[in-house]
Parts: C-alpha cells; sequence; structure tokens
C-alpha cells in the first residue's frame, strides 16, 4: 500500500510529541546543580556547548551545510553581548535577544555564500568569515578590546532577582532554561514539513529542487536561525563570565563544536547535547590527569571512536534515537 501526505502528517507529529525519557533527561539536568553544587560552574559551561552544538546540527545534520567558521556566529553574539552591557544596558534578558538578532543578521548575510559550490568550498568559505571577523576584532581593539578583551561586566540579575554568583549557580540555570527554550524550538523546527524539506535538500539537492523544493530559500533560513542561536551560546558565554575576549572567535571553537557532533552524532538534536557533555567531561578529567597531554588522550578517543563506531561504544543513546 502505498503512503499518502496523511501518513506524513501522521508521522511528523509522531516524531514532534515528547518520547517518555525527554522529561526525565531534563529534570535531571536542572537537578543538577542542586546535587552537585561543587560542579555549577561546569554544567554552565556544558549548557552553552551543547547548545553551541545543537545550533551546527541544524546546518550540519539536517542542511548538509558543512562549516568550520561557526564561532563567528557564537563569537559576534559574544561580543554583542559584552559592548551592549557595557554602552547600552545591562539587561541580561534584552542583551540575549539583541545578540541572537545581530548574529543572526550575519547569518543572513553570510549563508549566500553557502548557497553553491562543494563541501570542500563551504568550508573554506565559512571558515574565512570567521577568520575575518577574528582580524577586525583585533584591529579595532577601542571598540573590542583588542587582545585584551571587553572585562569586568556587571549585568543585573536574572528576572530582577536572581543575581549572578562566582559559584555559578544563577548562570548554570540560566544557560540551563535558555538551552531548553532554544532546543524544543530546534525540535519543532527540525519535526515540521520545513525540516522534512531540510532532509530532502540534505540527502539529494537536485531531487528537492525537481519536486519544487526551495532550496535556497529553506538553506538561508536554517542559516539564519542557526546563526542566532550560536549568536545566543555566546551571549550566554559572555553574560556568564563577565568577560568577551578574542578568544571566543578562534578556529579551536569552531573546530571543537565539530568534534562534539562527531562524538555526538548528527541529524540528532540531541546528538549535540550528549557530544557537548562527553567532550566538555573527557576535557575536564583528562586535565586534571595530564596537564600537559590531555589534547593526545582526546585525540586517540576519537581516532577510536572513528575505526570501532559510535554504535558500538554508546549502546544506550544509539537505543534512544531509534526510538
Amino acid at each position: 500500500m502505498s503512503a499518502t501526505p496523511g501518513d506524513g502528517q501522521k508521522n511528523l507529529l509522531r516524531a514532534s510529541r515528547m518520547k517518555p525519557w525527554e522529561p526525565v533527561l531534563w529534570l535531571a539536568a536542572f537537578a543538577m546543580p542542586m546535587l552537585f553544587p561543587k560542579y555549577a560552574a561546569l554544567i554552565n559551561e556544558i549548557a552553552i556547548l551543547a547548545l553551541f552544538a545543537v545550533s551546527l546540527d541544524l546546518v550540519l545534520g539536517y542542511a548538509g551545510i558543512v562549516s568550520l567558521g561557526h564561532a563567528a556566529f557564537f563569537g559576534l553574539g559574544a561580543y554583542t553581548a559584552a559592548l551592549f552591557c557595557k554602552h547600552v544596558m545591562p539587561d541580561p534578558h534584552l542583551g540575549l535577544l539583541v545578540a541572537m538578532g545581530t548574529a543572526g543578521l550575519l547569518g543572513l548575510v553570510a549563508s549566500f555564500t553557502v548557497l553553491r559550490g562543494s563541501d570542500l568550498t563551504r568550508l573554506m568559505v565559512t571558515l574565512g568569515v570567521a577568520l575575518l571577523l577574528a582580524e577586525l576584532a583585533n584591529k579595532l581593539d577601542w571598540l573590542t578590546g583588542g587582545t585584551d578583551g571587553i572585562q569586568g561586566l556587571m549585568f543585573s540579575p536574572v528576572l530582577g532577582k536572581f543575581e549572578f554568583d562566582l559559584a555559578g549557580h544563577t548562570a548554570s540555570y540560566y544557560s540551563l532554561a535558555v538551552l531548553l527554550v532554544l532546543f524544543l524550538l530546534a525540535r519543532r523546527l527540525v519535526n515540521s514539513p520545513f525540516g522534512g524539506t531540510l532532509k530532502a535538500i540534505r540527502d539529494n539537492r537536485l531531487r528537492a529542487m525537481a519536486i519544487g523544493v526551495p532550496v535556497n530559500a529553506r538553506l538561508i533560513a536554517v542559516y539564519t536561525v542557526a546563526a542566532a542561536m550560536a549568536g545566543a551560546a555566546g551571549a550566554l558565554f559572555t553574560q556568564t563570565s563577565g568577560f568577551a575576549s578574542i578568544d571566543v572567535l578562534e578556529f579551536h571553537r569552531s573546530a571543537d563544536v565539530m568534534l562534539m557532533l562527531v562524538i555526538g552524532g548528527t541529524g540528532w538534536l540531541y546528538g549535540g547535547i550528549v557530544g557537548a557533555t562527553a567532550f566538555r567531561l573527557m576535557q575536564d578529567f583528562l586535565s586534571q590527569i595530564t596537564p600537559q597531554y590531555w589534547t593526545f588522550w582526546l585525540g586517540l578517543f576519537l581516532v577510536v571512536l572513528v575505526l570501532v563506531g559510535r554504535e558500538r561504544l554508546f549502546k544506550p543513546w544509539t537505543w534512544w534515537r531509534k526510538r
């Protein structure tokens, strides 16, 4: 029996529904700062990295756009939040929205550079955009502080009540809340007809064009949304740390988030969260054991991961993904 349009709508509706384990997972995440207060700052970092990785998964895992310059949007969001706090007002909520809008605008402009060409071309173009922004941040030291960055930022309390503390408790809940809201929006997006067309473009661009999918419009839209989400991650980084430096635009940011998706898997949004968590915990653990050679062990793990296969090493989340 052939499939009908109604079957497709039912499949999308089924995919958009929360699985039984998802609320448990998020409740556990929000309980972590309370259960492990000493690691609140680490939990905050993981939440920010997870949002950054989810934003890249939208363009890489769902649209098939390979990018090595995603740090451009992260860094622009970080600097925008810092400048907004310093020169306009210290409200973190408005700063977050302004940072998302600025990064989304850059994503809209930059999206036209990835519409054509091979994956190698896109790698070079996206990397070039990030390098250009890093050089601008370095040259415009009267605005960005150059290599010293923008330091000593003081943001208003979250919701007007919860001040940012040195231990990172408020920061962790703030970042987790933003991650949850944007994750749910991304989840709704990829499980909609729009997300279905993105997968069609990723799998076979020519076939998608042949059946009438507006390929360029879809790629521009998802690239803009992903850039805004990455800008939100950058803004969270600045607001919870109190500074923004040229490091937020460095190449290693883009490389690290790509590694997170290699670990967690592309094409399912939880891959970004799993990859960011595993990457940051490994980084923290290995740097404590071998401060000088932790990158060697991380690289060895990635080699084994690729050779052995992610599904053999991590059966539990492979099962979740199939669910």
